[in-house]
C-alpha cells in the first residue's frame, strides 16, 4: 500500500519516528520524509541510516511555511510531533497550545492544501478526561482534525486519528528511567503503588497507525484494547529481571497524573464499533443543529462504562516480565 509512494513524519526524530523507518525502509516505499526542528537528532540519523530514501526537512510545525513546503508531493502523513512532558505542559501551557493545537492545525491545512491522501494524527490517553495541560492540548488537537474531516473532500484528503497509552521505552517514559535506578543502586521511586497504566510497544503503535492507515474513515480514531499493569508491579518486575535489590520509594501522585488512564470515555464507548483487537470511535458527523445537543438524548451513555487501565486485562509480574523481555531496549540494557 506504499509502494511508491512519499511519506512524511513529523517529529520523525523520536521513539515513533524511529519505528516506522526500521518498519519500512527495505519495503519499497519512494521516500521518507522526516520532518523535525532539531538538526542534531536529524545529522545523527542521516549518519546512522545512510538511505538515500530517507530525506530530512528542518522546520517547526509552529511555522506554517515550514510544514506546508514539506508536503509537497507528499502522499500520506504521520503527525507525531508534539510535546508530551506532563511537567513541561505545565509550567509551560502556552508552549503546549503552540505545538499541540496550533501546530497540529498547521498540519491538517497543509495538508489539506497539497491535497495528501491520508493524514494520521497521534494523540494519547491523556487526552481522555484530561486534567493536565499536555491532555488538554491533545484533546483539543482531536477536536481539530474531527471538525476539518467534516468539511474537507474525503476524496482527496482523508483526517484520522489513533490513541494510546503509554509506549513502553519511548522518550520520558518510566521503564527506562527505573532501569537507570536500578544500574545506579538508586531506590525506585514509585508515585502510588496501585497506579495503573496500559502498557503498548513502539510496535504495537506503529501497527495501530497502520490499521487506521488502512481502514479509517475521515474523523476517525482507533484505539488498540491493551492490557495494563501497577506501577508497583512493574517496578517489582523489572527487579527480577535485572537481580535487583533495590529499594522501593513510594514518592506519592505528582502534580498532574491520574491514578488510571482512560482510552475511550463512556461517551464514546456507547458510539464505539468494536473490532476485536480495536475501538473505532466514529466522527460526530452532525451538523450544528441545537435541537440535536439540547433536546434528543441517549439513555445508554449513562448506563455506559469508560474503557480505562483499571478495567482493561491487568497483568501479573510474570506476564509482565515476559512482555518486557521482548523489547529491543530490555535485551540492550540486560547485556
Amino acid at each position: 500500500m506504499f509502494k511508491g509512494k512519499i511519506l512524511l513524519i513529523t517529529g520523525g526524530t523520536g521513539s515513533f519516528g524511529n519505528a516506522v523507518l526500521r518498519r519500512f525502509l527495505n519495503t519499497d516505499i519512494k521516500e521518507i520524509r522526516i520532518f523535525s526542528r532539531d538538526e542534531k537528532k536529524q545529522d545523527d540519523m542521516r549518519r546512522e541510516l545512510k538511505n538515500d530514501k530517507v530525506k530530512f526537512y528542518i522546520g517547526d510545525i509552529r511555522d506554517y511555511n515550514s510544514i506546508c513546503d514539506a508536503m509537497v508531493g507528499v502522499d500520506y502523513v504521520f503527525h507525531a510531533a508534539a510535546l508530551k512532558q506532563v511537567p513541561t505542559c505545565e509550567f509551560y501551557p502556552m508552549e503546549a497550545v503552540k505545538t499541540n493545537i496550533i501546530g497540529g492545525e498547521n498540519v491538517l491545512n497543509a495538508a489539506v492544501i497539497k491535497k495528501v491522501k491520508k493524514v494520521i494524527v497521534l494523540s494519547t490517553d491523556k487526552a481522555v478526561y484530561p486534567i493536565n495541560a499536555m491532555g488538554i492540548s491533545k484533546a483539543m488537537m482531536e477536536k481539530l482534525m474531527i471538525a476539518k474531516s467534516r468539511i474537507v473532500n474525503q476524496e482527496e484528503t482523508i483526517l484520522c486519528g489513533t490513541r494510546y497509552g503509554n509506549v513502553m521505552g519511548s522518550r520520558g517514559s518510566v521503564i527506562p528511567f527505573f532501569i537507570k535506578q536500578i544500574k545506579e543502586g538508586k531506590s525506585l521511586t514509585i508515585t502510588d503503588p496501585n497506579m495503573t497504566r496500559f502498557l503498548m510497544s513502539l510496535e504495537d503503535s506503529v501497527g495501530l497507525v497502520l490499521y487506521a492507515f488502512e481502514h479509517a474513515n475521515s474523523g476517525d480514531i482507533f484505539v488498540q484494547k491493551s492490557p495494563a499493569c501497577t506501577i508497583y508491579d512493574l517496578a517489582m518486575a523489572l527487579k527480577e529481571i535485572f537481580h535487583a535489590k533495590n529499594e522501593i520509594k513510594l514518592i506519592g501522585t505528582r502534580h498532574g497524573e491520574k491514578l488510571y488512564e482512560t482510552l475511550l470515555t463512556r461517551e464514546e464507548m456507547a458510539h464505539a464499533e468494536d473490532l476485536g483487537d480495536y475501538f473505532r470511535i466514529k466522527a460526530d458527523t452532525r451538523d450544528l443543529n441545537y435541537d440535536k445537543y439540547f433536546i434528543k438524548g441517549e439513555a445508554k451513555i449513562s448506563k455506559q462504562e469508560d474503557y480505562n487501565s483499571h478495567n482493561t486485562r491487568r497483568l501479573n509480574i510474570k506476564e509482565i516480565k515476559e512482555l518486557l523481555l521482548k523489547l529491543d531496549f530490555i535485551k540492550q540494557a540486560l547485556k
